[in-house]
């Protein structure tokens, strides 16, 4: 490991940062690809503990990650959206004869709400109207039920057989 010396004249372990400030505008346009921190860390031929280190240490590269991660998540909702509630949409359809296109005619094309889409949306959006689970009453009043067995009953129970 080589020493560098900071502004204030200390002595500092490590390599100098390699980061360069085209890369606030690289990682803006990786995140809204999908780019996860991981896949950053990859592009840039860094660890992950870097790149986390570059946020800290450059905001505009920090503000370029939140922004492209959130425009990309922002796309995915909208998409995921109109697909669970069913769209409609422009497209066209070609004709062709030869390996040539000879005519086209534009028409609108329907997209039937989804189930599977709609189900995901509500579980994520009002997790505590729509999440799957089974609620038990915990409160069950044994002490009446006991008092009412027989002596045998009880006894049946403790031995472990049934009735």
């Amino acid at each position: 490991m080589t020493e560098n010396k900071s502004s204030a004249g200390k002595k500092t372990r490590g390599r100098k940062s390699e980061y360069q400030i085209e890369y606030a505008d690289q990682a803006l346009k990786l995140c809204l690809l999908g780019a996860t921190d991981k896949e950053l860390a990859e592009f840039f031929s860094v660890s992950e503990q870097t790149i986390n280190s570059w946020k800290k240490k450059h905001p505009e590269f920090l503000e370029s990650l939140k922004k492209g991660k959130n425009l990309a998540d922002a796309n995915v909702a909208s998409r995921l959206y109109n697909r669970a509630i069913g769209y409609s949409c422009k497209a066209t359809k070609f004709a062709t004869s030869d390996g040539h296109i000879t005519d086209s005619k534009e028409y609108i094309e329907h997209y039937p709400p989804d189930t599977t889409a709609a189900i995901f949306w509500l579980k994520n959006r009002q997790p505590e109207k729509w999440r799957d689970r089974k609620e038990v009453d915990a409160n069950v009043n044994l002490s009446d039920e006991l008092e009412s067995m027989t002596d045998e009953q009880l006894a049946a129970i403790v031995r472990g057989e049934k009735e």
